[in-house]
This record gives structure tokens, sequence and C-alpha cells, in this order.
């Protein structure tokens, strides 16, 4: 079973920089182009599944603007022989 993760944005901080979405290996954050925040900036957004919570998103985000979550598949326990 894959991880699964995803993120959250402080529209605060974030300025639509784009990095985030240049870095992401599953190409799954977007710039939300319908909205601004109160700064005037496009934030970024998960804009589909598939974050494995990699976090090189936040890594790349100058403003710090991202927290990133992952969870953790349950493992099974071993059948006794």
């Amino acid at each position: 079973m894959p991880v699964k993760g995803w993120i959250e944005v402080d529209e605060l901080y974030c300025k639509g920089c784009d990095l985030c979405v240049n870095a992401c290996p599953k190409q799954v954050i977007s710039l939300d182009l319908n909205r601004l925040t109160a700064k005037g900036y496009h934030p970024a957004f998960l804009s589909s599944e598939g974050c494995t919570g990699c976090a090189i998103c936040a890594i790349v985000c100058p403003e710090a603007a991202l927290t990133i979550y992952r969870e953790v598949p349950a493992r099974r326990a071993k059948a006794n022989v």
C-alpha cells in the first residue's frame, strides 16, 4: 500500500512563487489562479491525489509556507509458523 501524504499551505506566507509546483516529483501541486491571498498572491494547493508526503516542496519553499503530513500504512502482523 503506497504512502499517502498531503500539504497545508499557510496563505499568510505563500507568495505564489511556483517553486513548490516545479519541485513536486508527483506534479500534484498547482497555484490556485482563481483565488488571491490577502496579500494578492495566487496560493499553492494540492490539486490532485498522489502526494506521498516527500516534503521536497517544503524544502524549496523560501517562505516556509508549507506543512507536510504523511500517513504511513499500518504494518501487518507476521503469521506465526
